[in-house]
């Protein structure tokens, strides 16, 4: 059965669509059977992977709105043991399509559920943002990954993002955790990442993945050209980090 986990943040511009896409591919690099759902309107995990998201007919929209089957909206991808389920701008009218359904937080999980057995790991990227969307991911979710930047604000809406997953926890999906908070973007150079990587450590009772994600100019890049950054620049300390986080996630999985 493989293990849902649910990329979110409400704060843009932490890295959470860099981790989905990153992730994922180290985690297929290591043999793992992989399905990315790209449920963020912007659909940049979906150009991310190489995926032009303009001529996708069928996305996660439909997948979530019509009577589609999870099978006819998977597509392969270049990369080996890497699965995705598209998004594009459709999706930003979800939100008020989703109000006439029944059950309408488990509209993605229904689907979902259909394929769990078919993946190691099955990786959503959420919206920036607390929408129904976002709450559709968690009721899928085994647990919520929280990338945090390294900047100053980065505990600002953090106790929000923990309150909603123990709401949804409470009222919709007894079964979810919080995975772990991963710190992003962090600058060696200057105090300022370490300030806040000790201050969240002393006011975050949650766990914390050692692997720390640097800021490096490879992983910006690589979006652009289609591709993770173990396949656009395999030694540079973006994909090392990001195999070390893949390998704290595999473990963690084994703990439980």
């Amino acid at each position: 059965m493989g293990r849902v986990i649910a990329i979110a943040n409400q704060k843009g511009g932490v890295g959470k669509t860099t981790t989905a896409i990153n992730l994922s591919a180290c985690l297929a690099e290591k043999n793992k059977k992989v399905l990315v759902i790209d449920i963020d309107p912007q659909g940049n995990t979906t150009s991310g992977l190489g995926i032009d998201k303009e001529e996708q007919e069928v996305t996660v929209y439909e997948l979530m709105i019509s009577d589609v089957g999870i099978k006819d909206v998977i597509i392969h991808t270049e990369i080996e043991n890497l699965d995705l389920i598209p998004s594009n701008v459709n999706l930003s009218g979800a939100e008020i399509d989703l109000i006439g359904i029944e059950d309408r937080e488990y509209v993605l999980r229904r689907k979902v559920d259909e394929v769990k057995e078919e993946y190691d790991f099955i990786i959503l990227d959420c919206p920036p943002s607390l929408s129904m969307l976002t709450v559709n991911a968690m009721t899928t979710a085994d647990t919520v990954l929280v990338p945090i930047q390294c900047e100053y604000y980065a505990l600002e809406g953090l106790s929000q993002l923990i309150h909603t997953v123990n709401l949804v926890k409470e009222r919709l999906n007894p079964e979810l955790e919080l995975e772990g908070v991963v710190f992003t973007m962090y600058d060696s150079r200057t105090n300022l990442s370490l300030q806040v990587v000790e201050n969240v450590k002393d006011n975050l009772h949650q766990t914390i993945y050692k692997t720390i994600i640097p800021r490096n100019v490879r992983l910006a890049e690589a979006p652009s050209h289609g591709l993770p950054i173990n396949l656009y620049d395999s030694k540079s300390s973006g994909a090392e980090s990001y195999r070390q986080l893949a390998d704290e996630v595999i473990s963690r999985g084994e703990d439980v």
